[in-house]
């Protein structure tokens, strides 16, 4: 396994995929460990430390090439969610990214309105997104919500609820801006220390549960995922875009 998973990090570094890379490079590192410690063969344990030790010098090379492309605003991680896969809740994607310096976040998704549908759940995972910013580590201030009017009878609805994710933000000292657009399209969330996140379906990749009380239903960790991709850049210019 160890092998295996040392040859698709390879693989993934010579096609230039370095985010993914050094995730193979770091598990198949585990398991090559793994093996020397059970191994009794004293050659094969010194060929075994050889590899994990080219492998170790790739990862940390990789590393650095990442971390200079985050300081040159070159940075563009990509996450393929698959259908059904779950472990992907909103602290997995954003809590890297939501630094101390965090103060004011931008959330444009135009489906941030229906409650009781068919397959949505978009106000009550908006409200999940803020809850996520609310613990911290970020200190966010401000947070500015563009998205869309709900159609017919729902409007009310939306604007109701909404409302009162806005007061009940304002008891821990967070101010929500509401705008509304009739041709948003785009679904992107933006952080004030330059990290840019764009998701496929926006806040709302999680499939509807099965119940009230079904797992999942309060864990988002546990919740079954619509297929989606995930596009993470990092720019110096985040207010200009």
């Amino acid at each position: 396994a160890g092998a295996e998973t040392v040859k698709r990090a390879v693989q993934l570094d010579e096609a230039s995929r370095f985010q993914e890379s050094l995730v193979c490079y770091q598990e198949g590192i585990d398991l090559l460990l793994q093996v020397v410690k059970a191994t009794t063969d004293e050659a094969k344990k010194h060929r075994y430390r050889q590899k994990i030790s080219e492998y170790m010098t790739r990862a940390e090379d990789i590393k650095k090439h990442i971390e200079k492309e985050k300081q040159d605003g070159k940075y563009h991680k990509q996450i393929r969610i698959e259908e059904n896969a779950t472990g992907f809740g909103y602290e997995k994607l954003f809590r890297e990214y939501l630094t101390e310096i965090v103060s004011e976040v931008w959330v444009e998704d135009p489906y941030i309105r229906q409650v009781h549908q068919a397959s949505r759940y978009s106000l009550y995972n908006f409200l999940r997104f803020c809850e996520m910013l609310v613990k911290g580590p970020c200190k966010v201030k401000t947070i500015h919500l563009l998205t869309s009017y709900d159609v017919g009878g729902g409007r009310s609805q939306q604007m109701s609820v909404l409302e009162e994710i806005k007061q009940s933000l304002s008891n821990y000292g967070v101010t929500l801006n509401i705008d509304f657009s009739s041709s948003i399209h785009d679904r992107e969330i933006r952080f004030n220390n330059g990290w840019m996140i764009k998701i496929g379906r926006g806040l709302d990749y999680f499939k509807k549960p099965q119940g009230h009380f079904s797992i999942g239903y309060c864990d988002f960790d546990l919740r079954p995922c619509h297929e989606t991709t995930v596009d993470v850049f990092h720019t110096k210019h985040t207010k200009k875009m």
